[in-house]
């Protein structure tokens, strides 16, 4: 496999065309306002927010389109789009919680956007020095870096925003296909409640006297019907999502059964209408199952996602270790440029922003980060600290943000992982201080914490981006400022937008349950209120150690255990897909090892592709368009949420034809890489 220093870009790295352009950065502004205000919206009705990696490039393209622009251009407006998309996450996530816990009677706009261009700009700043460590120096697959290059490449083309004739030759119109279906299957599921988008499930495998008294035994098993899981598990492979699920199942199918017949499974108020209504969605209308389905997910929320926290830190923190040298080498660049000495001048494609100035941007922003906290807290002792903990500890946490991203993809990397994280430390810290069980207290722990989620949530899509601008030949210094322009542009419309929206709905209403920040608000409680599981945190901390002891992955076990099982199994799914896949080709043509294929050079690749190589260029353009659909759609229905349009056909999406039709896609991605090669076998 060829080093990612000498890849050879589609954009030849001595070709110079336009990039940094007026139009560019206009667009990527202007996506990174609309896609963050609907994410901010999706992020604090349902918990959750759309990658704008894939949406703001195809966006990008249909508006740069009628201006000629040329694939440069495109990635950096979608650059700007992710920034917005980014920033969302990081504000939904943590301000709403200070309303929930009383520190704020309502949202405050001038914090809000402080908060959130502070973090935001941190959060770009820390991914300058870290860029060559994560995307140059790991083999992290970037999935959705690869689905956009692969999109980009075979839409926009060369200089002009052209389908390119040499495209075709290497099944192009797979990545339609891949958005058609996925786009058509999600709409089904979240636009029109016509099928289901997770299936759950319980065993019983009997009754046992614990504790006292005879308990069901039960397991649980479950499955989210996602066209782009699949997809992410085809491109990073069958290893790392096996390590996946079996995080996953240790995680869910041992240790959350086990505390459920020790203790019981808990009990949902069905008086509360929302609680009503996701007890109701979880038994597929089965009223006593969605009950002990809702049992078994309380366990999971309550207990088991705090080993996957706790795996998290500790396997964050020993990544960042195993990547000291490569952090080095960026550090003793920024040494010399500090100093006033000369690099080795880099090719186009490795240029970042000036490390001098990166690192001094990085400590003048102590300065308003201080202010900022002092401000709102009036402690000033303790502001002054955090400021200077807010600073480094931003890095830590977007270093391991960012490189869950480079494993799962911006969409599905477990952001609220790392906030929790970030939110235990600092709590911690606070206790230290004395400050402990007051709304004041809580307040600033959130405050503090907010900071760095924004940048860890940034860091991601930062990622991506760089991933995918290396692969297509876009100079990162350009894609750095225009991720810098696209904070500057979101943070005071975010700010408007959650403000009306807590104004409109009430954060915490049925309309608006902003479930993450719920989650975040119980942390701070926990913690300063004495109220944490802090045996839970310290068994995922040791269940890391155990795994960087034996050689195992940590990172991607920690995430099977926090994230959802649905999530899991889906990305599992995907790897065995890909396993049978390179199973096929090692058996005709010889070896399907990475060495010889390279899913970043056959993203971009475009003429002279080899039997072998085709059918993984054709799968990446499936999964790639799969990844697409789906995400593009998330963002339509988004919008039809926040325009009021309600087109559900089923008051409960029906399970059946969602399992048939996923399958149906299943064998699809499973066939259309591998069916040249049936159909040698038929003649």
């Amino acid at each position: 496999m060829v080093s990612r220093d000498e890849f050879k870009s589609y954009i030849p790295s001595s070709k110079i065309i336009p990039e940094l352009t007026l139009k560019a950065i206009l667009v990527g502004a202007l996506l990174a306002v609309i896609l963050g205000a609907a994410n901010a919206y999706l992020g604090l009705y349902a918990g959750m927010t759309v990658s704008a990696v894939i949406p703001g490039a195809v966006m990008a393209f249909a508006l740069l389109k009628p201006f000629k622009g040329n694939i440069l251009e495109v990635n950096l407006g979608m650059s700007g789009a992710a920034a917005g998309e980014a920033l969302a996450a990081g504000v939904i996530f943590t301000i709403p919680a200070l309303v929930i816990l009383g520190t704020w009677q309502e949202i405050q706009w001038f914090e809000t956007t402080a908060i959130a261009l502070l973090g935001g700009i941190l959060g770009v700043l820390w991914m300058v020095p870290l860029r060559r460590a994560l995307v140059l120096k790991t083999d992290l697959p970037f999935p959705e870096g690869i689905a956009v290059s692969a999109v980009l490449t075979t839409t926009v083309g060369g200089e002009e925003t052209k389908t390119s004739k040499s495209s075709k030759s290497v099944g192009g119109i797979w990545l339609l296909v891949g958005v058609v279906f996925a786009g058509l299957f999600k709409f089904a599921q979240v636009g029109l409640n016509a099928l289901a988008g997770q299936i759950h499930g319980l065993l019983s495998i009997g009754k046992y006297n614990i504790g006292g008294g005879e308990k069901d035994a039960v397991l649980y098993g479950g499955v989210a019907a996602s066209p782009a899981l699949l997809s992410v598990g085809w491109i990073i492979g069958p290893k790392i999502a096996a390590f996946i699920f079996v995080g996953g199942l240790l995680g869910w199918v041992i240790l959350a059964p086990l505390i459920a017949l020790a203790t019981g499974l808990p009990v949902p108020n069905l008086a509360d209408p929302e609680i009503y209504k996701d007890v109701l969605s979880l038994g597929a209308g089965n009223l006593d199952l969605g009950t002990k389905i809702w049992g078994f997910f309380s366990i999971w929320g309550s207990y088991i996602r705090y080993i996957g926290v706790g795996a998290m830190v500790v396997g964050g923190l020993y990544t960042i270790f195993r990547l000291r040298s490569n952090l080095a080498e960026g550090i003793k660049e920024a040494v010399i440029g500090l100093r006033g000495g000369e690099t080795a001048v880099k090719k186009r494609i490795n240029q970042d922003l000036n490390f001098k100035f990166v690192f001094l941007a990085i400590g003048a922003l102590t300065i308003p980060i201080f202010l900022l906290y002092a401000y709102i807290s009036n402690e000033w002792a303790i502001s002054g600290i955090m400021a200077v903990f807010a600073i480094l500890f931003a890095f830590i946490a977007s270093a391991i943000a960012g490189y869950m991203a480079g494993l799962l993809g911006s969409s599905n990397n477990p952001i609220s992982g790392v906030t929790v994280a970030v939110l235990l430390i600092t709590s911690l810290i606070l206790l230290g201080f004395g400050l402990s069980g007051t709304v004041g207290a809580y307040g600033i722990a959130i405050l503090i914490a907010a900071i760095i989620c924004c940048a860890a949530a940034i860091s991601g899509d930062s990622l991506q981006a760089f991933a995918c601008g290396h692969m297509i030949g876009a100079t990162p210094k350009n894609l750095q400022i225009a991720k810098i322009i696209g904070v500057l542009a979101a943070a005071p419309i975010l700010a408007i937008v959650v403000q009306a929206l807590d104004q409109a709905y009430k954060i915490g209403s049925v309309q608006l349950p902003a479930p993450q920040a719920f989650l975040m608000s119980g942390i701070v409680e926990g913690v300063l209120g004495g109220g944490m599981v802090w045996p839970f945190v310290l068994a995922g901390a040791v269940l890391a150690f155990v795994l960087i002891l034996i050689d195992l992955p940590v990172l991607p076990v920690a995430i099977g255990i926090y994230l959802p099982f649905t999530l899991s199994v889906p990305i599992f799914f995907g790897g065995i897909i890909r396993y049978i896949t390179n199973t096929f080709i090692k058996k005709k043509y010889g070896s399907a090892e990475e060495e010889e294929i390279d899913d970043w050079e056959l993203a971009v690749k475009q003429t002279d592709v080899k039997p072998k190589e085709k059918v993984i260029r054709t799968g990446l353009l499936l999964t790639a368009g799969l990844i697409a659909g789906e995400a593009l759609t998330g963002v339509l229905v988004a919008f039809m949420i926040i325009a009021g349009i309600n087109l559900n056909i089923f008051p409960e999406a029906p399970i059946l034809p969602a399992i048939l039709l996923f399958m149906f896609l299943a064998l699809l991605l499973a066939y259309i890489p591998l069916r040249e090669i049936f159909a040698e076998k038929k003649k």
